[in-house]
């Protein structure tokens, strides 16, 4: 665990967060700023940093993807269909760096990137 990541701390359970999904290797828990009506984050339970970290470990990238995929179930995504986003370093929007997939739907969700 790093002690100033707040995804290791949400882990750990030092911080609250309302839970969706767990397995030995991944947590899901709800946004607390929601872009989307459905908004999830998914975290590997061991911390890489970002996408790329993740990408050096394979069996930990496929179970973030397995539970992404998971949640949508629960949620109820999976008919009309949702995002999966990764956010990755300064230019890419990552803001806490502890890779964490965004599962995202319930609504139509418009483009994928506004124009500036």
């Amino acid at each position: 665990m790093e002690n100033s990541c707040l995804f290791c701390r949400i882990v750990a359970g030092e911080i609250p967060a309302t839970i969706v999904h767990r397995t030995d290797t991944t947590l899901a828990f709800r946004d607390i700023d929601p872009k989307a009506p459905t908004h999830v984050l998914v975290i590997p339970v061991a911390h890489h940093a970002d996408v790329v970290a993740l990408a050096a470990d394979p069996a930990a990238a496929a179970d973030v993807l397995a539970a992404a995929a998971e949640v949508a179930a629960i949620e109820g995504l999976t008919a009309d269909g949702f995002r999966v986003i990764f956010n990755t370093g300064r230019h890419g929007g990552q803001e806490v760096f502890h890779v964490h997939a965004h599962v995202v739907g319930g609504a139509p969700l418009g483009p994928m990137l506004a124009r500036s």
